[in-house]
Protein backbone atom coordinates (compact mmCIF):
# COMPACT_ATOMS: atom_id res chain seq x y z
CA UNK A 1 0.00 0.00 0.00
CA UNK A 2 1.40 3.40 -0.95
CA UNK A 3 1.98 6.22 1.45
CA UNK A 4 -1.02 8.27 0.25
CA UNK A 5 -3.35 5.27 0.44
CA UNK A 6 -2.05 4.41 3.91
CA UNK A 7 -2.59 7.97 5.06
CA UNK A 8 -6.14 7.98 3.68
CA UNK A 9 -6.83 4.65 5.41
CA UNK A 10 -5.43 6.06 8.68
CA UNK A 11 -7.73 9.07 8.45
CA UNK A 12 -10.75 6.89 7.67
CA UNK A 13 -10.00 4.57 10.60
CA UNK A 14 -9.54 7.52 12.95
CA UNK A 15 -12.90 8.93 11.88
CA UNK A 16 -14.56 5.52 12.38
CA UNK A 17 -12.99 5.22 15.84
CA UNK A 18 -14.40 8.64 16.76
CA UNK A 19 -17.83 7.64 15.47
CA UNK A 20 -17.80 4.47 17.57
CA UNK A 21 -16.73 6.39 20.66
CA UNK A 22 -19.52 8.96 20.30
CA UNK A 23 -22.08 6.19 19.73
CA UNK A 24 -20.83 4.55 22.92
CA UNK A 25 -21.27 7.81 24.79
CA UNK A 26 -24.84 8.15 23.50
CA UNK A 27 -25.62 4.59 24.57
CA UNK A 28 -24.15 5.18 28.03
CA UNK A 29 -26.21 8.35 28.34
CA UNK A 30 -29.38 6.47 27.37
CA UNK A 31 -28.57 3.74 29.90
CA UNK A 32 -28.07 6.38 32.59
CA UNK A 33 -31.48 7.87 31.79
CA UNK A 34 -33.08 4.42 31.97
CA UNK A 35 -31.42 3.85 35.33
CA UNK A 36 -32.78 7.16 36.63
CA UNK A 37 -36.29 6.34 35.42
CA UNK A 38 -36.11 2.85 36.90
CA UNK A 39 -34.94 4.25 40.22
CA UNK A 40 -37.80 6.74 40.26
CA UNK A 41 -40.29 3.96 39.52
CA UNK A 42 -38.89 1.84 42.35
CA UNK A 43 -39.23 4.81 44.67
CA UNK A 44 -42.86 5.24 43.64
CA UNK A 45 -43.61 1.56 44.29
CA UNK A 46 -42.10 1.77 47.77
CA UNK A 47 -44.90 4.12 48.80
CA UNK A 48 -47.72 1.94 47.44
CA UNK A 49 -49.43 -1.23 48.56
CA UNK A 50 -47.32 -4.20 47.31
CA UNK A 51 -50.21 -6.11 45.71
CA UNK A 52 -52.00 -3.17 44.11
CA UNK A 53 -52.59 -3.12 40.35
CA UNK A 54 -50.60 0.12 40.11
CA UNK A 55 -47.51 -1.56 41.55
CA UNK A 56 -47.90 -4.49 39.17
CA UNK A 57 -48.19 -2.08 36.23
CA UNK A 58 -45.09 -0.21 37.37
CA UNK A 59 -43.19 -3.47 37.81
CA UNK A 60 -44.09 -4.42 34.23
CA UNK A 61 -42.71 -1.07 33.06
CA UNK A 62 -39.55 -1.64 35.09
CA UNK A 63 -39.11 -5.06 33.46
CA UNK A 64 -39.53 -3.46 30.01
CA UNK A 65 -36.94 -0.80 30.87
CA UNK A 66 -34.53 -3.48 32.07
CA UNK A 67 -34.89 -5.39 28.81
CA UNK A 68 -34.17 -2.18 26.88
CA UNK A 69 -31.10 -1.67 29.07
CA UNK A 70 -29.88 -5.19 28.28
CA UNK A 71 -30.28 -4.51 24.56
CA UNK A 72 -28.30 -1.29 24.92
CA UNK A 73 -25.63 -3.14 26.88
CA UNK A 74 -25.30 -5.71 24.07
CA UNK A 75 -25.05 -2.91 21.53
CA UNK A 76 -22.34 -1.26 23.64
CA UNK A 77 -20.43 -4.55 23.77
CA UNK A 78 -20.68 -4.84 19.99
CA UNK A 79 -19.34 -1.30 19.61
CA UNK A 80 -16.47 -2.17 21.95
CA UNK A 81 -15.55 -5.14 19.78
CA UNK A 82 -15.60 -2.97 16.68
CA UNK A 83 -13.50 -0.33 18.45
CA UNK A 84 -10.91 -2.95 19.40
CA UNK A 85 -10.71 -4.10 15.78
CA UNK A 86 -10.25 -0.50 14.66
CA UNK A 87 -7.42 -0.01 17.19
CA UNK A 88 -5.68 -3.12 15.87
CA UNK A 89 -6.03 -1.97 12.28
CA UNK A 90 -4.86 1.54 13.20
CA UNK A 91 -1.69 0.10 14.68
CA UNK A 92 -1.07 -1.95 11.53
CA UNK A 93 -1.58 1.07 9.26
CA UNK A 94 0.72 3.20 11.43
CA UNK A 95 3.43 0.54 11.08
CA UNK A 96 2.98 0.54 7.29
CA UNK A 97 3.26 4.34 7.23
CA UNK A 98 6.36 4.19 9.40
CA UNK A 99 7.96 1.63 7.07
CA UNK A 100 7.06 3.77 4.04
CA UNK A 101 8.71 6.79 5.65
CA UNK A 102 11.83 4.79 6.54
CA UNK A 103 12.16 3.39 3.02
CA UNK A 104 11.64 6.87 1.51
CA UNK A 105 14.44 8.33 3.62
CA UNK A 106 16.73 5.43 2.67
CA UNK A 107 16.00 6.16 -0.99
CA UNK A 108 16.86 9.84 -0.64
CA UNK A 109 19.87 9.32 1.63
Amino acid sequence: MGFAASQARLLMLTARKSDLEIQGQFINQARMQLANITGALYQITSNLEPESPTVQSIQARIAALQSIDKALEMQLTRLGTQRDAIYTELEAVQKVISKNIQSSFKTFA
